[in-house]
């Protein structure tokens, strides 16, 4: 019996982890092109969005305001921008609430034997990111990594252990034998 309500709390303490995790990196995550978002206008179903994808620019329609510039902002700032063009003219107290439903792809090329873009999930890294794509090749090098970051456009020499950003392009060359 011990040993099964330690298992159920160990459980819990992994979600609870998780879901941690999450907000954290919802707090500080910035939003582009691709991004899958839902808005929650309290009390106000008509200007409440279960799924809206953010288009190419990082822009989306919203009604009565037009268009909304939502790349390079954190979930937070969208928030506080939209309670703030809402606030007056169309609500008298609007309560906003946005969450990132789908992140955007990264995408993986050279080495690997399924290259291509594949969903972003919170936590992943390179090793995990080559997982997805089937594994490398036998010609692949473990020290020719190069990540080209979305956010900066800067280019880093990757390790194994390098954390992926959603957009992040990875390329794995080919090692000398």
């Amino acid at each position: 019996m011990a040993h099964r309500i330690f298992h159920y709390l160990l459980l819990g303490m992994v979600l609870l982890g998780s879901s941690v995790l999450q907000a954290q990196e919802n707090s500080t995550y910035r939003l582009s092109s691709g991004d899958v978002i839902s808005i929650n206008v309290f009390g106000e179903e008509d200007l409440s969005f279960e799924e809206l994808r953010l288009n190419d620019a990082g822009i989306f329609s919203f009604p009565f305001l037009g268009e909304i510039r939502a790349r390079g902002l954190t979930a937070s700032q969208l928030e506080d921008l939209l309670t703030e063009r809402l606030k007056g003219d169309y609500l008298i107290s609007p309560r906003v609430s946005i969450s990132v439903l789908q992140y955007r792809e990264f995408f993986i090329s050279g080495e690997v034997r399924e290259p291509g873009g594949y969903p972003y999930q919170p936590g992943l890294t390179l090793r995990r990111a080559i997982a997805l794509a089937g594994g490398m090749t036998e010609r692949a090098s473990t020290n020719r990594i190069t990540i080209i970051r979305d956010q900066s456009g800067s280019s880093e020499k990757g390790s194994l252990d390098s954390i992926v950003m959603p957009g992040d392009t990875i390329t794995i060359d080919q090692g000398f034998f």
